[in-house]
């Protein structure tokens, strides 16, 4: 029998790298920037608060002004588009760390049931409102069945989190470090005994209106878009992903794993790549 020197994490196809957006509010701004993702392949993340929503459409008059609240009506169409899902944000963008844990717990559970009324699917993820949180915050999500949920704290790593109710995202898209840690990540080269890495970009669209700085991510786009090598996911497709990688069931010889997820799962073993299918068993040589 070899000697386990570990099993370290691949992405769909044999992935080393995933990239993946965040952005708050559901707001006019979005608008363009999912249009953006889309021209270049990235998907993403828009947490949206489910009580917050504009009673009419925002019509630009070419005034300078941001962060209008998208509608219901379009909330439903702009995030329903491939590439994009939606994501709580708490129903009324309330500090959590501040409530008693009956009323974050409501603030959490009504958003996430207005949503999945609003969208037809069950929605498990989340971001937190002004990026705060505590322990008894990460608690009421436990209660309400949040999976994942993002705070505002730059990590400026790429690396996978141990916590998921406690994800720090790589950078705000106006980090000072931002095109040098999008460098970093594209010439990432990983060993045998690496697990895959994550860029996370997080923000909210109306800023690059306010900031008059659109090209920060067309150019953030443009650069990362588009490479063989990168898987490019939504928070939640990423999170299961991971998830069904943990899955895994190995003999204890570590002759032998089994996928008993829906799905296919790559990693490195004794440096080589294996893909377990969904519901199979494979030889590790």
């Amino acid at each position: 029998m070899a000697v386990n020197n570990g099993i370290f994490i691949r992405f769909p196809n044999g992935l080393e790298k995933a990239l993946t957006l965040s952005y708050d509010d559901g707001v006019y701004e979005d608008i363009r920037l999912v249009e953006i993702m889309q021209k270049h392949g990235l998907r993403g993340t828009f947490n949206v608060n489910a009580e917050l929503y504009a009673d009419k459409e925002y019509i630009p008059t070419g005034e300078k002004t941001w962060g209008k609240r998208l509608t219901r009506e379009q909330v439903t169409e702009l995030f329903s588009r491939e590439g994009v899902e939606p994501a709580m944000h708490g129903k009324t963008h309330a500090h959590l760390q501040t409530m008693p844990m009956p009323q974050a717990i409501y603030e959490v559970i009504q958003d996430r049931a207005l949503l999945e009324k609003q969208f037809g699917h069950i929605v498990r993820g989340m971001a937190y409102a002004y990026g705060t949180y505590n322990d008894e915050s990460v608690q009421a999500l436990r209660d309400c069945g949040i999976l994942f949920c993002r705070g505002t704290i730059p990590s400026e790593d790429t690396r996978l989190p141990g916590d998921w109710l406690r994800l720090k995202p790589t950078c705000h898209h106006n980090h000072p470090k931002m095109p040098d840690l999008c460098d970093k990540f594209l010439k990432l080269k990983l060993g045998t005994r690496d697990d895959a890495r994550m860029f996370y970009l997080w923000g909210h669209s109306y800023e690059f209106e306010r900031d008059d700085n659109w090209d920060r991510i067309e150019t953030f786009a443009e650069k990362m878009g588009g490479h063989e090598d990168i898987w490019y996911a939504t928070n939640t497709e990423i999170f299961e992903y991971v998830e069904a990688f943990k899955a895994l069931r190995f003999t204890v010889d570590m002759e032998k794993a089994y996928n008993p997820t829906a799905t296919p799962v790559w990693f490195i073993f004794h440096e080589t790549l294996y893909e377990v299918g969904a519901g199979q068993t494979v030889d590790l040589h």
